[in-house]
């Protein structure tokens, strides 16, 4: 079994085996994982992604959730919209939990997980009402594509909406991301994980630097208008640790005037 600390030393030319690699060893504990990082935000950040989906009028009736990991947002899409939810993630291991947690809410019937690659969806063209992805782009070797292929799945008038992590702006609160991110992340995920935890919270910080150095928010906003995404809305939270993003599919589709 390929360790979080030797998928961090290879090319991330594979993306799928990179991520794969990453997250193995962590489906159980993967959810505190996201809250360390997040300075505890996590699921509040998580709900007003999945709002722009539970305000859809008409409500949606088929929902994808893309990297939906141990399927928490997947349930609360499914909660929250009635709508029938097809959760898809990379990693076997993160999808078996979810598959646990979805019997043991009783949604077994309203939620599917299936394998498959953000990059290439198991999904047919505008299949789905809504989209929602979270913490994908850092793990994918063309981002822009990648943004293309979800909005491929989206039916005309849907809505996409998605959740990343984000560096803050402000001069401020910057130095004390950068050194939670660097120092004391590694050093919580070491305590609470112990060595796979301390490797994965030791590439977390940088990968987020670099990935928002590489590719910014308004190349995020730019890449969604050019992959057919109208009326991009941007909300930063947690004094710009965590960033929301929505838009609707270009076209109109059912109900939509």
């Amino acid at each position: 079994m390929t360790t979080p600390g030797r998928a961090v030393a290879r090319s991330r030319t594979d993306s799928t085996r990179f991520a794969q690699g990453l997250f193995d060893g962590l489906p159980g504990r993967y959810d505190r994982l996201g809250l360390l990082l997040s300075f505890g935000q996590d699921r509040r950040w998580r709900r007003a992604m999945v709002d722009a989906v539970a305000g859809m009028r008409p409500a949606p009736q088929v929902v994808a959730d893309v990297a939906c990991g141990t399927a928490g947002v997947s349930l609360q899409l499914a909660e929250r919209t009635g709508a029938r939810v097809v959760g898809v993630d990379v990693t076997e291991q993160m999808l078996r939990v979810g598959q646990r947690r979805v019997r043991a809410a009783g949604r077994a019937d309203r939620v599917s997980l299936v394998v498959g690659q953000g990059e290439r969806l198991p999904l047919a063209d505008s299949s789905v009402d809504a989209l929602t992805f979270t913490y994908l782009l850092r793990y994918v070797a063309d981002p822009a594509a990648t943004i293309r292929e979800l909005a491929r799945a989206v039916r005309p008038g849907g809505v996409v909406s998605s959740l990343e992590f984000a560096v803050p702006d402000s001069p401020v609160w910057r130095p004390g991301w950068l050194l939670y991110t660097r120092a004391l992340l590694p050093a919580a995920g070491y305590a609470t994980g112990g060595r796979e935890w301390y490797e994965v919270g030791r590439f977390l910080g940088p990968s987020i630097s670099d990935h928002y150095r590489r590719f910014g928010v308004d190349w995020h906003v730019r890449a969604w208008r050019r992959a057919g995404i109208d009326d991009v809305q941007v909300r930063r939270m947690s004094l710009g640790g965590g960033l929301v993003m929505w838009g609707h599919k270009a076209g109109a589709g059912p109900g939509d005037g």
